[in-house]
């Protein structure tokens, strides 16, 4: 019964990463028509909302991402040079973001006010449970280990409830901002806006598929214990 529970588990955190990446796969394949790439079309929104010095650069494939520390937005390669639904929809996802902060929106101070938080717990849980071994050599009790264990699970989870709490943040950069642009029909016409809509829900549960990834390091810590 408890490896079918794990199973269970391993899937549904496995299964969110799966599904984001056929997605957008899916309906990367090049039209033609468009009249322009993805990186053209997010600096043409940037533009057209008057949303700052906001600089749309070619980034690292499969990192597509508003930094507001730098107000710039980095596109994948296939993203940025792609003529594809998928190219239109994630660039339009992105600039939400920088709507967004351009709007100084609630939801983004809640970002930038807790996922520093989130990534210091995390690394905080890493370093307690990896020191276990070396507290009970040195110290000869072995309860010290227990209580470094329990102490960095906690930890990692409290990081993965952290980030969960800015989910909104990525399903509003979607559905809120992306989509009313992109169903103006001006750049994707009636029969793309479908596709359209999957791609920018991929877009926002990549952020899930992420967060929900992170839990894997509880089992990878405590496989390496277990040793």
């Amino acid at each position: 019964m408890i490896y079918l529970f794990i199973t269970i588990l391993l899937l549904a955190i496995i299964l969110p990463s799966i599904w984001v990446k056929i997605t957008i796969k899916k309906y990367s394949k090049p039209i033609h028509s468009l009249p322009g790439t993805g990186g053209e079309f997010a600096r043409h929104l940037v533009e057209r909302f008057k949303i700052g010095d906001v600089v749309v650069e070619k980034g690292i494939e499969g990192q597509d991402h508003y930094s507001p520390f730098e107000n710039i937005i980095r596109l994948s390669p296939s993203i940025f040079d792609g003529k594809s639904i998928s190219a239109v929809s994630i660039a339009a996802h992105e600039v939400g973001h920088a709507i967004q902060y351009a709007h100084n929106e609630s939801i983004t101070k809640l970002r930038d006010r807790y996922t520093p938080i989130a990534m210091a717990v995390e690394k905080i849980a890493i370093g307690l449970v990896s020191i276990c071994p070396l507290l009970v050599a040195i110290f000869k009790l072995p309860q010290l280990a227990l209580i470094s264990i329990a102490a960095g699970l906690i930890a990692m989870l409290i990081s993965v409830l952290l980030q969960l709490i800015i989910l909104p943040m990525e399903w509003g950069a979607s559905f809120n901002k992306a989509l009313p642009i992109i169903e103006e029909g001006q750049y994707l016409n009636h029969q793309q806006l479908p596709a359209a809509r999957q791609i920018l829900r991929a877009a926002a549960m990549t952020y899930v598929a992420g967060t929900l990834s992170s839990l894997l390091n509880v089992w990878r810590w405590l496989a390496i214990l277990r040793r």
